[in-house]
């Protein structure tokens, strides 16, 4: 079970790679190097572990391929999922299809959270947090509130 955290400032080559800072190499550990990086919700990219990937395409390959809400779901899901592994340098070559996708040239973020890493182009990044709501506590509240016993 993952459980990462942390945000992190790297930079993509010439080659499309991104060195995972070892803050995040460590909690990943040294047992799985194999990840499956593909399109996020927003104009960013999503790194799963192998087996997070695995659990992940068990539940969408449960929805009905005869309504067409669910096709549109399948196909946006794998739609440019890709392998990629940890090298020796702890980098990932990220497919160009992807980082053209995302917007992603030089400085990126790595969001770690859960059981995955979310890849942003610095700037789609910034965009995004100067989004966020001025009272995070009456979100909070609505999504936690009452259900928070629950949890």
């Amino acid at each position: 079970m993952y459980h990462f955290t942390g945000e992190y400032d790297c930079k993509i080559d010439a080659k499309g790679r991104v060195r995972l800072p070892s803050a995040l190499v460590r909690q990943i550990g040294g047992a799985n190097q194999n990840f499956t990086v593909n399109r996020g919700f927003e104009q960013h990219l999503i790194m799963y572990p192998k087996e997070v990937w695995d659990r992940k395409t068990k539940e969408i390959n449960q929805l009905n391929i005869y309504k067409k809400q669910h096709r549109q779901v399948i196909r946006y899901f794998y739609r440019g999922a890709t392998e990629v592994n940890l090298d020796k340098a702890d980098r990932v070559l990220l497919p160009k299809s992807l980082l053209e996708y995302a917007g992603i040239q030089g400085a990126v973020v790595l969001f770690a959270y859960q059981d995955q890493i979310e890849i942003w182009s610095k700037e789609q990044y910034e965009r995004m947090i100067d989004q966020e709501p001025e009272d995070f506590s009456s979100i909070a509240d609505q999504v936690f509130g009452d259900d928070a016993a629950e949890l």
